[in-house]
């Protein structure tokens, strides 16, 4: 159940709860499933609900990241069964987005540190 800081009408809330379990991520049948009639245009129910849905799928991808893990182990242990380059770069996609990127570390020592300063404007 999503925590919204809005006042949110039943449908709205239905639609939030179903739409990355049941709806598998489709706006249309999370609007089904809500109970939206079918004439019912995505836009009149997603663009009030544009930053719970946000929030909603940054955490969909926080959690899916633990899958991308697993897909790459499973690579490693497994390195020549097919779709093996398609599973990485899926997982390596979304772990970028949970923020899990490769990072880069850059290391600097000096022993006498040097600064240089402006020249300075005679006033």
């Amino acid at each position: 159940m999503v925590v919204a800081t809005k006042s949110l009408t039943d449908k709205q809330q239905k639609f939030l709860d179903v739409l990355y379990e049941e709806a598998g991520g489709d706006i249309r049948s999370a609007m089904r499933l809500a109970g939206y009639s079918d004439g019912t245009a995505c836009y009149n129910v997603t663009t009030p609900l544009s930053e719970e849905i946000a929030d909603l799928t940054i955490k969909f991808i926080a959690q899916s990241s633990t899958k991308a893990v697993y897909s790459m182990y499973e690579v490693m242990t497994n390195p020549v069964a097919l779709g093996n380059k398609e599973k990485m770069s899926a997982a390596k996609d979304l772990l970028d987005r949970a923020g899990f990127g490769k990072t880069e570390k850059v290391e600097i020592k000096t022993s006498e540190p040097l600064f240089i300063l402006p020249a300075k404007k005679d006033s």
